[in-house]
């Protein structure tokens, strides 16, 4: 029974203070890759938003699928369009209200 008390004695107690804000590291996207990634976010369809950019379909593949690996590089896997709107929003490149 002594050893129970002791150990009562001796226990930490949890830090319940909150956690500080985690640092999410950013992946250096180009200018283009902003700019195709936002107007995807915001359209319907990949054809859409080679429509509105004037390019082909193609190059907004290529450029979702950069964005993505570079997600992917600095840890912070974005597999869906979801993930993405997630991500966008954690790096300050869209809010909400945009969406």
């Amino acid at each position: 029974m002594n050893t129970l008390l002791d150990q009562r004695k001796h226990r930490t107690h949890l830090d319940t203070r909150p956690a500080a804000p985690r640092q999410l590291r950013k992946p250096v996207l180009s200018p283009r890759e902003v700019e195709v990634l936002l107007a995807w976010l915001r359209c319907d369809s990949k054809n859409a938003v080679a429509a509105e950019l004037f390019v082909s379909l193609g190059t907004v593949n290529t450029h979702l699928a950069r964005v993505r690996a570079k997600y992917t590089s600095v840890g912070r896997p974005a597999p869906t369009k979801a993930a993405l709107v997630a991500r966008a929003i954690q790096d300050g490149l869209i809010s909400l209200d945009e969406l």
